[in-house]
């Protein structure tokens, strides 16, 4: 697996960003081949978006989680960056800093990584998934902007911003307008600890995504509350689960 991690400096954000890319590379077990020759992929690699909790940074997934290895397995990019407990939507601006976070995810990110890195800025190759914050931000830009992501992810997510109203851009609100202009929507993967305070909301979500007919998979653990023992379980599952039409759709590696 090969792992960067970068700098540069945001127009979204009028500041300089760091983040995580993580692009598939030549595995050990691979290198001991007769024909392992180089390292050229033989097609571009679909991506994941994948968004951290409140409190955490860009840091928090690969400190956790297994993503590294689950990723190279499957043969796909993620891409990883802080946002700021800002939700990754956009926000009012401080000072001379812009706070355009969903701006950054939905438009300058994929421009930045198709530029830099092996990977396909494509609907069909194109995947947002987060946990908690980072699950309402997943929520909310692929439920926003359906044209952009073939499946998305809430993992034990915040369905509503703590102590806010139900704004016309919320992910309830999106999915309504999604069923009443009738658009496609992205496929869903839900899932929850069934000792997570955010579990009966998140089902009622499920529930209601059902109903305006959308195709959602749900997933829940019994016993498991808002923690990373959950998490690093449920972002394999939803790599696994991904619908997948790339290169290396249906591939799985030795590491």
């Amino acid at each position: 697996m090969a792992r960067f991690t970068c700098s540069f400096i945001s127009y979204s954000l009028a500041r300089t960003i760091e983040m995580t890319v993580i692009v598939p590379s030549m595995t050990c077990p691979e290198s001991c081949m007769p024909d392992a020759s180089h390292t050229l992929p033989k097609g571009k690699y679909p991506i994941l978006y994948l968004l951290h909790g409140g409190w955490n940074d860009f840091n928090a997934w690969t400190s956790y989680t297994n993503i590294e290895f689950f990723a190279e397995e499957a043969n796909i990019a993620v891409a990883i960056f802080s946002g700021e407990n800002k939700a990754f939507k956009n926000q009012p601006s401080k000072g001379i800093d812009k706070n355009l976070f969903g701006d950054f995810l939905t438009k300058e990110l994929p421009e930045f990584l198709g530029t830099y890195f092996p990977i396909s800025t494509k609907r069909e190759d194109s995947y947002l998934a987060g946990l908690s914050m980072g699950g309402y931000g997943a929520l909310y830009n692929g439920l926003n902007h359906p044209e952009l992501y073939k499946a998305i992810g809430g993992f034990s997510a915040g369905i509503q911003l703590p102590g806010t109203a139900l704004e016309p851009d919320d992910p309830e609100m999106a999915a309504r307008r999604i069923a009443e202009e009738k658009k496609e929507f992205p496929k869903v993967f839900l899932s929850c600890g069934t000792e997570d305070p955010l579990y009966t909301q998140d089902a009622a979500f499920r529930d209601m995504l059902k109903g305006l007919g959308a195709d959602v998979t749900w997933q829940e653990a019994e016993g498991k509350a808002h923690e990373w023992r959950f998490w690093n379980d449920t972002v394999e599952q939803f790599i696994r689960w991904l619908p997948r039409t790339d290169a290396y759709a249906g591939e799985l590696r030795k590491i």
